[in-house]
């Protein structure tokens, strides 16, 4: 029986929202897009890049499209300054490895994004395993992602948790038949349990967490 944790990166390991929001500000006004938190939330948290070009620029053509979200993910990576994981995060992961648990990053944030934000936490080397959906043939919320984590860390979905803070990052975790533990970084504990996460916590010091691991792992 093999058990492992699964993070989302963006608003589950780190708070980096406010810093997002401000990229895409910055990129979508010259073509007379904006966009406020609420917006955010409720279209952009979880999101590819392509479902945010369809749903935002979809008056631009695909190539101003790419060019624009190269653009944001440009600018975002230079405004990243320090950051800090969130609590928790650090001895959750210190607990895993003393029990043999593997863990993984599976993420929609492109690749430079996820190397560059696990540097600045200080998570580089304990998270070298990173699945990012541009990179496969569906991002979240179909639940490739999570089910290509799995397969790289040799867990079994049963026995196994998911760490997520945006609706379709939950529900492609509930689709790869993880328990999923949903991070109120931004969104209400009520929305995501709405959609099948098991707990809602605010960090990763809560004790619920580690008695929800422990039994899918007796599982």
């Amino acid at each position: 029986m093999t058990s492992a944790l699964l993070f989302d990166l963006d608003g589950t390991l780190v708070d980096t929202d406010a810093e997002h929001l401000v990229a895409f500000q910055h990129v979508f006004a010259p073509h007379g897009v904006t966009l406020d938190r609420e917006e955010y939330k409720a279209k952009i948290m979880g999101a590819t890049n392509d479902k945010i070009g369809q749903t935002f620029l979809s008056h631009l053509s695909p190539e101003q499209r790419e060019e624009t979200l190269l653009a944001k993910e440009i600018a975002y990576r230079a405004a990243v300054g320090e950051l800090a994981p969130i609590a928790g995060a650090a001895a959750l992961l210190d607990w895993a490895v003393a029990r043999g648990l593997a863990c993984a990053v599976v993420t929609n944030a492109p690749r430079a994004n996820a190397d560059l934000v696990l540097k600045a936490i200080g998570f580089d080397q304990r998270l070298p395993i990173r699945v990012i959906g541009s990179e496969l043939a569906r991002g979240k919320p179909d639940p490739l992602p999570y089910l290509t984590g799995l397969e790289r860390t040799g867990a079994r979905a049963e026995h196994s948790v998911a760490f997520e803070d945006s609706l379709p990052g939950a529900r492609a975790a509930v689709a790869a038949g993880l328990a999923v533990v949903g991070l109120t970084t931004t969104l209400g504990a009520a929305e995501l349990t709405g959609v099948g996460a098991v707990l809602a916590v605010a960090d990763f010091t809560d004790p619920r967490i580690f008695a929800l691991i422990e039994s899918r792992a007796r599982g």
